[in-house]
């Protein structure tokens, strides 16, 4: 699903750190070493076909590397 975020994304929590991460060691090939968290948040998405939803959205953050792998996990409206 194709997407831009066109807002700050609020409430943002952990959902894992580091080893705690399912997929990081698949992360670390694919990015480098770093600080890995998992987190979610809530943002404004606009959607391929235009159309503008609230939705929860998860991904993965190091320091120094930044956002990656950001994903729609539910829309909230």
């Amino acid at each position: 699903m194709h997407f831009e975020i066109i807002s700050e994304i609020e409430e943002i929590e952990p959902i894992a750190l580091g080893g705690n991460i399912r997929d990081i060691m698949r992360i670390r090939k694919q990015f480098g070493p770093g600080r890995w968290r998992k987190l979610k948040g809530v943002a404004l998405v606009r959607l391929h076909n235009g159309s503008i939803r609230r939705a929860e959205v998860h991904w993965y953050e190091a320091h120094g590397i930044g956002r990656k792998k950001i994903k729609i996990k539910k829309f909230l409206d």
